[in-house]
């Protein structure tokens, strides 16, 4: 078993693994983003994370059949092990792995902090009238009321208002979603009011 996985090594099998998965996933990362705002049907990007999986194992079973050479690709048996480059192979695949991380993380902070900030603040709609006008940024919100203790120990209060209070501090740790405050959602604790009336009252 040792002696495969040293194979699988000086084979550099897993490294081609690392870096096909890496750069399958930001391929993926890619169409996820760039299929939509080109408007190309929603299948494209199925059909694409589907060549990515079949693809997988063809690479890994290339990587242990194939090695690259100077004179071009050739089967690994046909290859001396004094003549072997693959530890050189190895150092670029390393460096190919670096790469693509790199462009990887520019390619996810330019997502979520430019694309994705522009199209929400930016995109203009159609108003009733049928012109176009800016819309303001709106941020979601929610709010946690507070839940009623159904059993018949009334002395289990403390419960029912702890659990709506650890809701209410999961939920504020949400980057972008507003939560309204314990204090306001509280407030309605006891009252059989309609949801909408507390809705726009919050």
């Amino acid at each position: 078993m040792r002696q495969l996985f040293e194979e699988f090594k000086r084979r550099n099998v897993f490294r081609v693994a690392i870096v096909y998965i890496i750069a399958g996933w930001l391929t993926l990362q890619v169409a996820d983003v760039l299929f939509p705002a080109l408007r190309l049907p929603d299948w494209l990007i199925t059909a694409v994370a589907a060549m990515v999986l079949i693809g997988f194992p063809f690479a890994v079973i290339l990587a242990w059949a194939f090695e690259m050479t100077p004179e071009g690709i050739k089967r690994d048996k046909d290859v001396g092990r004094d003549s072997s480059i693959a530890p050189r192979s190895g150092h670029k695949l390393n460096r190919a792995t670096m790469i693509i991380l790199a462009i990887a993380v520019g390619f996810l902070l330019f997502d979520k902090f430019v694309f994705t900030e522009r199209s929400t603040t930016t995109a203009p709609v159609a108003a009733e009238t049928g012109s176009e006008a800016p819309v303001a940024r709106v941020r979601p919100s929610i709010a946690v009321l507070p839940f009623v203790n159904m059993s018949v120990d009334a002395d289990n209060e403390y419960f029912s208002d702890g659990l709506s209070e650890e809701l209410l501090n999961v939920l504020a740790k949400i980057p972008g979603l507003q939560v309204a405050g314990r204090t306001s959602s509280f407030a309605f604790k006891g009252q059989n009011d309609d949801l909408r009336s507390q809705c726009r009252r919050l």
